[in-house]
Order: structure tokens, then sequence, then C-alpha cells
């Protein structure tokens, strides 16, 4: 299981993270089903204590959920592509189109606007190059605005984490 959270730079706007707060992320990166027993064990403190640290966090939006991390191969979606997408035009009507689309394609499980030549890049998974050629007739390429896209096939996932473990260091 994951843990998605959010860290950003640390300001007058942001909640800064002591050492406690960055063992008990760890902790929760590492299982998201940890008890509170064990999530006071990592951080320190008594169940109870941990339990509130872990409410404030969720309350400050630094941990912003709790998913299941589903081994998509297993269920048939051996294919991890990568989609370089550059829209007919950069306007707000065209990027707001674009994006209001994306989100219903069912094959998509990430989409980044990006600086640079290309105006988005989607994740998304197949179940073959097959399955992936069907997916860009039927999904990608009727997606609104789109000019130009590129395609490239992961071979092999060397690092998947949900936050980068320097965010840990102390």
């Amino acid at each position: 299981m994951h843990i998605f959270v959010t860290f950003l730079q640390m300001d007058e706007n942001n909640m800064q993270l002591d050492r406690t707060d960055r063992n008990l992320l760890g902790a929760l990166v590492t299982n998201g089903r940890a008890t509170q027993m064990e999530l006071g064990e990592a951080a320190g403190l008594s169940p109870s204590a941990a339990a509130r640290r872990q409410k404030a966090l969720e309350d400050e939006g630094i941990l912003r959920g709790y998913r299941a991390d589903v081994n998509l191969r297993k269920l048939g979606l051996g294919a991890t592509v990568m989609v370089t997408i550059t829209l007919d035009s950069q306007s707000e009507e065209a990027m707001a189109a674009f994006e209001a689309a994306v989100v219903n394609s069912p094959s998509t499980i990430r989409c980044h606007l990006m600086s640079g030549r290309n105006d988005y890049l989607l994740v998304v998974r197949a179940a073959s190059i097959e399955d992936y050629e069907i997916i860009h007739r039927q999904e990608i390429a009727r997606l609104p605005r789109v000019a130009r896209i590129e395609t490239a096939f992961a071979l092999r996932e060397v690092v998947n984490r949900a936050v980068p473990p320097r965010l840990f260091d102390t």
C-alpha cells in the first residue's frame, strides 16, 4: 500500500515537519495499514499521540489519502506507455478542453501538463502493444485539440516510489 503525500517548499504558508512527523510519514509510506501502536513505535510516541499527529498531517493536507498499491501486471495490464501530446494551440480554451476530456480516458492513469516541447505527458496502462494501438486510435487520438502524439514503451520499472526517500533524512 502506498500513501500519497504532498510535500511543499517550507515557507510561512506550509507546515514545518519535525523528526517525529517525518518518522511517522516514513512509517505510513512503508506500511499504509500500520496500526497506531506501530506508528507510535516508529515515531517514538504513544499510540494516541501518533494518532493525533497523523490526524494533524491529514488536516494540514500533507497526508492526502490512502490507496492500495495494485499490481496492474497481474490484472493483465503489463504495458506501461508514456505518451507525449502536443496540442494545436496553447490557448486556455484548448488546454481546458483537452484536460476535461483526458480525465475520462479510461486507460490513462496519470496526466501532467509539461514545460518544453510537448504540452502533456500521459501514462497509460495497456495489456499489450496491440491493445495500446486500440487505445491510441479510440481514446488518445480522439482527445480534443491534439496535434501530435509520440509514444514510448517502458521496458522495465526500475523505481516506483510514493515520495523521495530524502524527505525522511534528518
